[in-house]
C-alpha cells in the first residue's frame, strides 16, 4: 500500500475522533478551551498510533500461517469496519452530553473507543506488508490533526458533520479493501 492509500486509511480511522470532538466542542462550549483541545487530540492520536502498531504486531505473528489467503482477511477487516461505520451513519444521532471529555476516565475511554477499529487496521497492514512505523506516525499524526479540525468544526457548523464522516470513511476502507483483494487475486 503507498502512502496515499495509509493517508486514506488514517483519515477513515479517524472519523470517530472527528465525530466526538464535534460533539465535544458542542457539549462543552468555551469550556474546552486551547489546552484542554491539545490534550484531547494528543490522546486520541496516540491511541490511534498504539493501537495501529498492537495490530500490527500481532498480525506480523500470523503472516506465515495465513499468507496464501491474507489478501481475503485484509478486505474482510476493512469491509467489516468500514460497514461497521456506514451502519453507525445512518443511525439516530444521540444527543452529545456535557460532559468533560478531557478528564481521567472519560478521555482514556473515548481514546480507546475511537481507536479500536485501528487495531484491525494495524492486523491488516501487517497481512499486506505496510511499513509500519511510518504509517502508524501517519496515522497518530492524521488522528491528532482531525480531532482539532473537529472541534473547530464543532463549535462553528455543530453536529451536521459527524455522521456523514462516518459514512465517508466506511466508504473509502471498503474502497481500500477491494482494492487490496483485488491486487491478492492477481499476484
Amino acid at each position: 500500500m503507498d502512502i496515499l492509500g495509509v493517508f486514506l486509511v488514517a483519515l477513515s480511522l479517524s472519523a470517530d475522533c472527528l465525530a466526538v470532538s464535534i460533539c465535544g466542542s458542542i457539549g462543552m462550549g468555551a469550556a474546552l478551551n486551547r489546552a484542554k483541545t491539545i490534550k484531547v487530540a494528543a490522546f486520541f492520536g496516540l491511541f490511534q498510533f498504539g493501537m495501529i502498531l498492537a495490530g500490527f504486531l500481532a498480525g506480523s505473528t500470523l503472516t506465515d500461517i495465513i499468507q496464501s489467503f491474507d489478501h481475503w482477511i485484509a478486505f474482510a477487516l476493512l469491509a467489516l469496519i468500514g460497514g461497521h461505520m456506514i451502519k453507525e451513519s445512518f443511525e439516530k444521532e444521540e444527543e452529545c452530553e456535557v460532559v468533560d471529555i478531557s478528564k481521567g476516565r472519560t478521555l482514556v475511554g473515548l481514546s480507546v473507543a475511537t481507536s479500536i477499529d485501528s487495531l484491525a487496521a494495524g492486523l491488516t497492514f501487517a497481512l499486506i506488508d505496510v511499513s509500519i512505523v511510518p504509517a502508524s506516525v501517519l496515522v497518530g499524526i492524521t488522528a491528532f490533526t482531525v480531532t482539532l479540525l473537529g472541534v473547530w468544526l464543532g463549535r462553528r457548523v455543530g453536529d451536521i458533520v459527524g455522521k456523514r464522516a462516518e459514512l465517508a470513511g466506511g466508504l473509502v476502507l471498503i474502497g481500500i479493501g477491494l482494492k487490496v483483494l483485488l491486487d491478492g487475486l492477481t499476484r
